[in-house]
């Protein structure tokens, strides 16, 4: 018989923590965030816009799921500004250029789903 140690812990438990930390993450971005709770907000309107806008699963998936990818480029932004900003407070030109890739990430998602959006419903 083998003992387990402290790090062994079954798929399930992986799986609860794994969402409870989720879950937690998704508290801080909304608290500490404005940009995602703006981004929020848009999903919950273009979720409705874009069911009785897409003419059918496909068009709605691809609606959906640009703003979707908004928030998820959001929350990897608001990780590494986290990370740079713990690391220190003084400026360094790498901790200002890896917050700068990852506005121009966000910016990149935005206009990404901006041109599904634009190009579904002009077609």
């Amino acid at each position: 018989m083998t003992m387990m140690s402290s790090n062994d812990v079954g798929p399930v438990r992986r799986v609860i923590d794994a969402t409870r930390y989720s879950v937690q993450g998704l508290r801080q971005a909304w608290t500490h965030e404005p940009p995602f709770r703006y981004e929020v907000w848009v999903l919950l309107l273009a979720l409705p816009a874009a069911w009785l806008l897409g003419r059918g699963a496909v068009e709605r998936a691809l609606m959906i799921g640009s703003v979707l990818l908004v928030l998820v480029i959001e929350l990897v932004n608001s990780a590494i500004e986290a990370v740079v900003d713990r690391i220190g407070v003084e400026r360094h030109q790498l901790s200002g250029r890896a917050k700068d890739l990852g506005s121009a990430a966000v910016f990149c998602s935005i206009m990404l789903a901006g041109a599904v959006w634009l190009t579904l419903l002009a077609g």
